[in-house]
């Protein structure tokens, strides 16, 4: 082949390669990656609308220990759970056998045993839907919705990295107080005709406790994971000071990012990617409160970050916080899958599957539209930060195949 020839050839290959990533960019590439992810997605997609009715009738297991055995290195939940309507039903409507006051943190919240040992944690109603919290990204109280609406959006972007969350109605004289330890019973009081709880937490006061109407208290409640799976906790490398005056290190250092990925457990596996993830899922619920995080402990750094505690969520729905999305737009990487995924959410897609999984939930309405808009706007902001960010560093440096399949033991 003459050497003219040759530099045509050369030139086409580029171009078709240039091509490649730019549909790659809108999200129409046709690889076997994007296959496999269009797979996954039409899966989640038919499974999305669960069923009240829903009941374990074919098994002689408890639907805790069907969740247990779900249980993985990189998932809480499998990509199909044909018994998941089931498993919350019954964590929404199970006998309480014991009701103490929250284990350790901020905000206020019940650990309860119900029928079978399960343990769960119930965050009770602290706002109307239509609230807006004002201040800080991460003021106000606990949201107990956004926990049951974080965990079906962890669902419709295929993570199912989220314990299972499912609103709740809980009759505090009949179905809690006789089973009350005296430490909650003691911060039980009347406010009219409702009764109260303040319970025990850093922030809990006596003067500003949760309220049912009447006797009738709303919340949500989320499956405590199974023992065998310890949590280890870890400092989150893009966490807040919350001291006025005084920012992290990220906050002034756009070259942040190298020095994390010299850091263990960011230099190698999963977790850099997962904290990427992770950021977008945060800026699209609005928590701007991920200080720390959870994985299993004794992993290798091979665990995925678990999306614990995401209470402090959909409180305004007119601010995109930026500065969450930190980690994706300095270390401008993400995950291919995650890729896929964002780009059949847009053009309201993403809204719209919100709403087909909320409607299962016994508290539903469980987001006021406003929210539902603000899912969408910043779904467009994350699309647009990685198309620059591989504008600037190049899709191949941006856009990065990391599948993890970890088998159960």
């Amino acid at each position: 082949m003459k050497l003219k020839q040759r530099v045509v050839l050369l030139c086409a290959v580029l171009l078709l390669l240039g091509l490649a990533k730019i549909f790659m960019l809108d999200g129409s590439e046709d690889t076997a990656a994007s296959r496999k992810d269009l797979r996954a997605f039409r899966k989640m997609e038919a499974g999305l609308t669960l069923s009240r009715a829903a009941r374990l009738t074919h098994t002689l297991q408890s639907p805790w220990e069907i969740a247990s055995q779900w249980v993985g290195p990189r998932e809480v939940y499998p990509e199909e759970t044909p018994e998941l309507a089931a498993v919350l039903m019954a964590l929404g409507s199970a006998r309480m056998e014991r009701a103490d006051v929250g284990y350790k943190g901020t905000q206020l919240k019940a650990l309860l045993l119900l029928d079978g040992g399960q343990k769960v944690v119930f965050k009770p109603k602290r706002y109307n839907r239509d609230h807006v919290v004002d201040g800080e990204p991460y003021a106000g109280y606990d949201r107990h919705n956004a926990e049951v609406a974080a965990f079906h959006l962890d669902r419709i972007l295929g993570f199912r990295r989220a314990p299972l969350v499912v609103g709740r109605f809980v009759n505090l004289r009949a179905e809690m107080k006789p089973v009350a330890t005296d430490q909650l019973l003691s911060t039980f009081l009347t406010q009219g005709n409702n009764t109260c709880f303040y319970g025990k937490c850093y922030y809990c006061r006596e003067s500003e406790p949760a309220c049912a109407v009447g006797e009738l208290m709303e919340g949500s409640v989320t499956l405590w994971l199974p023992d065998v799976w310890p949590l280890q906790k870890h400092r989150h490398p893009w966490g807040r000071t919350y001291r006025e005056g005084k920012l992290a290190r990220w906050e002034y250092d756009d070259s942040y990012c190298e020095a994390v990925k010299k850091m263990p457990p960011y230099d190698a596996g999963p977790r850099l990617l997962d904290v990427i993830d992770t950021a977008i899922f945060d800026y699209l619920i609005g928590n701007a409160d991920r200080h720390h995080y959870e994985s299993f402990q004794d992993d290798g750094g091979a665990s995925m970050l678990i999306l614990l505690d995401n209470a402090k969520s959909f409180g305004n729905a007119a601010l995109d916080e930026r500065s969450i999305l930190a980690p994706l737009y300095q270390c401008c990487m993400v995950r291919v899958s995650t890729w896929n995924r964002l780009n059949l959410l847009r053009s309201g897609a993403l809204s719209a599957a919100m709403r087909q999984a909320l409607t299962f939930d016994p508290i539903q309405p469980v987001l006021a539209e406003p929210h539902l808009a603000a899912l969408d706007r910043r779904l467009a902001g994350v699309l647009a930060t990685v198309t620059q960010c591989s504008e600037s560093q190049g899709a191949d440096n941006t856009l990065i195949e990391d599948r993890i399949n970890l088998p159960h033991p």
